[in-house]
């Protein structure tokens, strides 16, 4: 193998070993958006991503309070809500943070159990051990505070057959697109506070039974202008990634501070979604008017092929290709990956998209955060907060 190949040996059956058992996560059941106008931000999600139409709470459903839209493509489940009166905190939650990530879901065989494990290690409880039942069956569901605002559901979902939950019909609807290749969550990314990085690391490990299988600091996360640093947490099985991010200093603002000042707190800074064929999956968002975040310069594809080594033998991608959609490539021991995020999906600089394709590689591009972050930077110097 080429040494311009990352040399990082992430003996990830090793590591996860250390993860504790105590709470066994099957996968991501949902993710939920508190959102200021679901029904418009369910058709964009329809139209800009491929998502489907599943399943709807609001007023024709009894729900006198909020409305949820739930979306669907593949293993992905988005859930859209918000607020039918002023007084509501979803209401006030969108108002200071705009629109954001307030609920990851988390699947789990025991939601009683779960809660109980992670409360006696130290969680906030956010929502007891609560049944909900219909015609379809029953879930349990339960829930704690993480970090900022940001709340971890445990849906135990086994004794439930519905389209989604109990309180949601089946979502009937003749306008849904063509899916556009998404597949699953691979990982999901928190920004928190000036040296709130380690706090949360030690609450993962702690509270979940996480381990922390991959670090960058500020010596490798860092341009001419700004820097932060990175830890990378997973559950016991690996179907859980969280990397959490912390501002680092540096002669201007990074994008961990941008996002901390305009979404007023921490929170979930993006989604990454796995595809596999990134390259349909690209040309097909960007038809729909999906904007990413601007190409980096010729040099780096020309660097290509010496940065990935061996792995260029088994890529069956065409470089030109990669740069026309503005496609990132890197590369670590156990292959390669291609990476491209888009920008901000609302007015405010806070939330994004990353979309994924993994051939091999279970890092998380390193070596193309120098090309990102320069790119970053220069649509925060448009908006004047770099």
């Amino acid at each position: 193998m080429s040494k311009k190949v990352e040399s990082v040996n992430y003996g990830l059956e090793k590591i996860f070993e250390g993860a504790q058992d105590f709470l066994p996560l099957l996968g991501t059941d949902y993710v939920e958006f508190y959102v200021g106008n679901a029904k418009q931000s369910a058709h964009y999600y329809k139209t800009a991503y491929g998502f489907q139409s599943c399943a709807y709470k609001g007023l024709e459903t009894g729900s006198k309070d909020t409305v949820s839209y739930v979306l669907k493509q593949d293993k992905i489940r988005i859930v859209l809500t918000s607020a039918l009166n002023s007084e509501s905190p979803i209401n006030k939650h969108v108002t200071k943070h705009g629109d954001g990530v307030k609920v990851v879901a988390l699947w789990v065989d025991d939601a009683r159990k779960s809660f109980e494990e992670t409360t006696k290690r130290g969680a906030k409880a956010f929502l007891e051990p609560t049944v909900e039942k219909d015609e379809h069956g029953e879930i349990v569901k339960a829930g704690i505070y993480t970090y900022g605002e940001t709340v971890h559901l445990f849906i135990e979902r086994k004794n439930y057959n519905g389209p989604f939950l109990p309180g949601f019909q089946k979502w009937e609807s003749n306008y849904n697109p063509e899916p556009s290749g998404l597949k699953y969550i691979d990982h999901m990314v928190g920004n928190v506070d000036w040296g709130r990085m380690d706090v949360m690391v030690k609450w993962y490990e702690e509270v979940m039974g996480f381990v922390n299988f991959l670090s960058f600091d500020d010596k490798q996360i860092h341009t001419e202008y700004s820097a932060l640093m990175s830890k990378v947490m997973s559950n016991g099985n690996g179907r859980i990634k969280f990397p959490i991010n912390e501002p680092a200093k540096a002669a201007k603002k990074s994008q961990i501070e941008e996002y901390l000042d305009f979404y007023e707190g921490e929170g979930v800074q993006h989604i990454a979604m796995a595809t596999d064929d990134i390259i349909s999956t690209i040309s097909y968002l960007k038809e729909k008017g999906v904007e990413f975040l601007p190409p980096p310069p010729q040099a780096y594809y020309d660097e290509i092929p010496e940065r990935l080594g061996s792995h260029m033998d088994m890529m069956s991608e065409d470089i030109k290709e990669l740069q026309k959609l503005s496609i990132l490539v890197d590369a670590d021991e156990e292959g390669y990956l291609l990476q491209i995020f888009t920008k901000p999906i609302q007015d405010r600089p806070t939330f994004f998209f990353e979309i994924i394709q993994r051939m091999g590689a279970k890092g998380f591009g390193a070596g193309n955060f120098k090309a990102l972050f320069e790119s970053i930077e220069r649509e925060q110097a448009l908006r004047g907060t770099l």
